[in-house]
């Protein structure tokens, strides 16, 4: 019996709507010659106010329509579906499924003994995983935690323009972040507002794992990487959402 040559196949992307477009965005950077498709689950958005059991089946839907569809990985573009879905994912997908966490790590490395925020949805929040990384990298520094779910609901709402009400916003969120150094986008819808964040505070470093992963993916395809394709394909629940989803895409590439 034959051993499938997967390299042609695509990667798989999926979120709980449209903010793992910053991740595909840095995949493709990353590899340019990979063939992607991106899910976003807009109709069930947002996924941070779920309990774990829904969230982890939504995530499994979505992960059976990638597979179906051919992908030799798949890169759970969120941080919450990966709090809550990823070691069931990895135990009934034979494929490599790659997760996200809050780059707390990155954050301490940088930012040894002095304030850092985690800015993320509740549920990653409140996670063990997330617990784990606290005990491992956060527990000799002060660390505070700050749920943003409004950050979650511009993006989704295609309202990135209206620059009055993101501002508020992200004050909000800085106000409730007890003076921080350095600030962890821990979800990738957050990621969207990286620059205005560092126009409105040049002092506070923002970091988060869009990278990291992208890197990540690489270095576990090694071997069955494409090198000749680059399309990508943007799929989701709410059709109504793909036009968006090709916009905020473009968004990253200006």
């Amino acid at each position: 019996m034959t051993t499938r040559n997967r390299k042609q196949d695509p990667i798989g992307l999926f979120d709980s709507g449209l903010g793992g477009i910053s991740v595909l965005h840095e995949v493709h950077k990353e590899l340019p010659a990979e063939d992607l498709v991106y899910f976003g689950d807009s109709a069930n958005n947002p996924y941070g106010t779920k309990d774990k059991d829904t969230i982890r089946d939504l995530s499994d839907a979505i992960c059976a329509q990638l597979v179906d569809a051919g992908c030799k990985a798949i890169v759970i573009a969120c941080n919450t579906a990966t709090s809550a879905a990823v070691p069931y994912l990895r135990a009934k997908y034979d494929i490599p499924i790659i997760g996200m966490e809050p780059a707390l790590k990155v954050a301490v490395d940088q930012h040894t003994n002095r304030r850092i925020a985690v800015w993320a949805t509740d549920l990653t929040l409140k996670e063990k995983k997330f617990q784990d990384l606290m005990d491992k990298w956060g527990k000799d520094i002060p660390v505070t935690r700050v749920p943003c779910p409004r950050l979650v609901e511009l993006v989704e709402q295609d309202r990135l323009d209206k620059t009055d009400t993101v501002d508020q916003v992200l004050q909000d969120c800085m106000t409730r972040s007890d003076h921080p150094d350095a600030v962890v986008l821990g979800c990738t819808h957050f990621v969207f507002y990286k620059d205005r964040l560092q126009q409105l505070f040049p002092n506070v470093t923002f970091i988060d794992g869009n990278r990291g992963t992208a890197r990540h993916l690489k270095d576990v395809l090694a071997g069955s990487l494409n090198d000749a394709g680059g399309k990508i394909e943007f799929r989701n629940s709410d059709p109504d959402k793909l036009d968006l989803s090709r916009k905020l895409y473009d968004r990253l590439e200006d």
